[in-house]
């Protein structure tokens, strides 16, 4: 048995061990203070203290001090709110206060947020934190401040505006817990009224305008480019929104609909029905709607589940919406009322510490492209106070356990946040509703049918291989738009590109606790890792590879680009090539290895793989990185794929199940190899040994072995198989002759006679 058999066979086993034998603590680690506290020094937390003390649980907080002084507490965001982020998968981050309650430290400790794993520099991230520090929520509240405003981090901006959003609403809850504030609760969330849901009729659009049930913020093209250039953000200044300075940018109004009459009075008595079957008891639910150049929604809900343009604002709790609490509407129903383009009901996420019958201010968040992944932000606010009319006043006593989503001044239990708040792999606390992964399936319908379409075509392609590859000129064809469409719209569009830390993170789920949802999450890469099952039972690691692999399609075109401006090829000699063809699995071990300690350490180390730079982050990133994937592809236009060879660790672990494959598909004649090597020298990955036979580990099924194959004038088998039967045709007699008939005579008869002749 030769090495090439025997490594990949190996490795399995190797693998298939330390998978059992491994246990399962050494993969994953629980996602509590205690785990991240002995990481830091707590003069990083808390400046000036030199030890932390026994970690207390009620609330769930670790004293810091210097010497014998208490300075302030140090505790776990993730403890005390919903630190879901863009990935879905929560942000931890340690939050230091003092013993008045103010922010005095911000540390990230842990996250999965793949824009800050492969693209943005978290030192960035880290500098948006520290604009926190100095804020004390139980004072902004008092004095109904909201909380601070930094610049947001361009291409990242669900996700800082999630890590500021729960160090605010954390510390709120924790400095309120430990009675650092002497301030009564009631000083920045009123108690004195309440929510009444028998006052007020169903009214006009104007009616409700006028009395406040309905708030207005109108702005102008003119007013949004001075707002930009107030910023004092140069580029965004010089890159003025087109139109009339007095034309539309946006008409934004909000309401507070679960409120019965102005809820019948806007949406209509079904609609309205609708939305109460959605509330959970106490729960509150505002519309807003918005028309102009503008949209309120944008697109990051879409990849992410969080609108990130709009959020709520009251006292010191900041309120960011989720897609699967959100409900669109079609139109208005109050008479009166303009055709607005966005029309939608938010809920207000169980948990949240909001007073309905206080006032609130709705956020909008205008953005600015300034480069290619740059954007600059200015925000406006839109203030809201529900009319006096639709309240009552109610007793301190009585609102605090009257069914108000209001929590009183006791602190939330620092239980896990995903039972405590959200889950985003489903519905909201006590309400029924489809899953986030749901949701992004509908989303990005379109998306999902054209990748089935991709797959069907690809189904068809190696099904009926044989019609396609006799037609040289139509299979290339077919192979360069294919190749095309998988690079720009599958990798630069969608980003649906595999990665072997998908395949890591797979292996760890199954030993510490497998969920559907997880992977759910993103349709178009479950719909690919499906898809590649099924074809490693069938072909191999090929389909993928070979044709579906956005980061494969970039070399193979760079290449043939190459190819074409006479860039000399190279042919590594096969000793060589034999010896560094395993670097690749040796490369995937090692990762697989790092990632049963630490799956965090091992996609750091996944930054071998060139994919997020080239297709993800499209060479958008710091020059090392760039360098790194540009230097790849330098080599791929001397030897083709080279990256596909000798370093891809995703090929080698799609290699170690592919020998399972059901089928060998590719065909060879018994002159392969000896004394014919055509094949041999034009592989474009090298697959195919000098004796003749293919290597399927290394095989990426592009078929063009299978066009030469068929080649009558390129086959030295075909070939001489051909001229035999061109000579015998040639040496044929003619047709008649070869018959046995005489030739035919037509008889001519003599002039004037009108008979035949002889």
């Amino acid at each position: 048995m030769t090495i090439q058999i025997r490594l990949p066979l190996l490795a399995l086993v190797i693998a298939t061990l330390l998978v059992w034998w491994c246990p399962v603590h050494a993969a994953t680690e629980p996602a509590g203070l205690d785990t991240f506290l002995p990481k830091v020094a707590a003069s990083d937390i808390v400046p000036g203290a030199d030890r932390f003390g026994p970690v207390r649980e009620s609330p769930r907080v670790a004293p810091a001090y210097r010497g014998n002084q208490l300075l302030g507490y140090v505790y776990l965001n993730s403890e005390y709110v919903d630190a879901n982020g863009y990935s879905g998968k929560p942000i931890h981050i340690l939050v230091g206060l003092d013993t008045e309650g103010t922010i005095v430290g911000v540390k990230l400790v842990a996250h999965s947020e793949p824009i800050v794993l492969i693209g943005i520099p978290e030192r960035k991230v880290v500098t948006y934190l520290q604009s926190f520090v100095g804020y004390n929520p139980l004072k902004a509240a008092a004095t109904n401040q909201g909380p601070p405003h930094p610049d947001i981090v361009s291409g990242a901006t669900v996700t800082v505006l999630v890590m500021g959003e729960t160090v605010v609403r954390s510390a709120v809850r924790v400095a309120r817990a430990l009675s650092t504030q002497s301030a009564p609760t009631s000083a920045a969330l009123p108690q004195q009224r309440t929510v009444d849901s028998q006052a007020g009729a169903v009214v006009d659009w104007n009616t409700l305008l006028n009395e406040g049930a309905v708030r207005h913020l109108h702005l102008t093209v003119g007013q949004v480019n001075k707002a930009f250039v107030e910023s004092g953000n140069k580029v965004a200044a010089e890159r003025p929104e087109p139109g009339p300075e007095q034309a539309d940018f946006i008409d934004l109004y909000a309401a507070l609909v679960s409120q019965p009459a102005i809820g019948r009075s806007l949406l209509g008595d079904e609609e309205y029905a609708s939305v109460s079957g959605m509330l959970a008891p106490g729960q509150q639910a505002i519309l807003v709607a918005g028309d102009g150049l503008y949209s309120f929604k944008g697109s990051g809900y879409v990849r992410g589940g969080i609108f990130d343009r709009i959020e709520l604002i009251q006292g010191a709790e900041t309120i960011r919406f989720r897609d699967r609490l959100h409900r669109r509407v079609g139109a208005l129903r109050a008479a009166g009322a303009p055709e607005l383009k966005e029309i939608g009901v938010f809920l207000i996420p169980a948990g949240t510490e909001f007073d309905p019958a206080g006032p609130w201010r709705l956020q909008l968040l205008v953005q600015r492209s300034t480069g290619a992944l740059e954007k600059a932000f200015v925000s406006f606010m839109l203030p809201y106070e529900l009319p006096r009319r639709y309240t009552k006043v109610v007793a301190a006593a009585a609102t605090a356990g009257a069914g108000s989503a209001v929590a009183a001044s006791e602190p939330r239990a620092a239980a896990p946040a995903a039972a405590a708040d959200v889950d985003v792999h489903g519905a909201a606390a006590g309400q029924d509703g489809p899953p986030l992964w749901k949701r992004l399936w509908t989303s990005k319908a379109a998306s999902v049918a054209v990748l089935a379409v991709m797959l069907a075509v690809l189904t068809l392609i190696f099904f009926f291989q044989d019609a396609l590859v006799k037609r040289e000129k139509l299979y290339d064809r077919v192979r360069l738009i294919y190749l095309a469409v998988t690079l720009v719209w599958l990798g630069w569009m969608v980003q649906a590109q595999l990665s072997v830390v998908n395949v890591l993170t797979f292996t760890t789920a199954l030993r510490t606790g497998f969920q559907w949802s997880s992977f759910l999450i993103d349709p178009l890469v479950f719909i690919l890792w499906c898809s590649v099952a099924a074809a490693l039972l069938f072909w191999g690691r090929g389909p993928f590879c070979g044709w579906l692999c956005p980061f494969g399609a970039l070399q193979e075109l760079s290449n043939r680009a190459a190819r074409a401006l006479k860039v000399p090829q190279l042919k590594i000699p096969w000793r060589v090539h034999e010896r560094l063809w395993p670097l690749k699995y040796i490369i995937f071990l090692g990762l697989f290895g790092v990632s049963l300690g630490s799956l965090a350490v091992a996609e750091m180390f996944a930054e071998v793989e060139p994919f997020k730079t080239a297709i993800i982050l499209r060479f958008m990133r710091e020059w090392w990185f760039v360098a790194f994937a540009v230097a790849l592809l330098v080599a791929g236009l001397f030897v083709e794929r080279f990256f596909c060879r000798y370093l891809c660790p995703l090929g080698a672990a799609l290699a170690i199940p592919g020998r399972i494959r059901m089928f060998d598909w590719l065909k060879r004649y018994r002159e392969c190899g000896n004394p014919c090597m055509r094949c041999f020298k034009e592989c474009p990955v090298e697959a195919i040994h000098p004796e003749g036979h293919i290597n399927p580990n290394e095989c990426i099924s592009c078929l063009h072995c299978q066009v030469l194959y068929h080649h009558e004038h390129k086959c030295p088998v075909l070939i001489q198989r051909r001229l035999k039967r061109e000579r015998r045709s040639a040496m044929a007699p003619p047709l008649a002759a070869e018959s046995g008939a005489a030739p035919s005579v037509i008889p001519i008869a003599p002039a004037g006679t009108g008979q035949p002749g002889t």
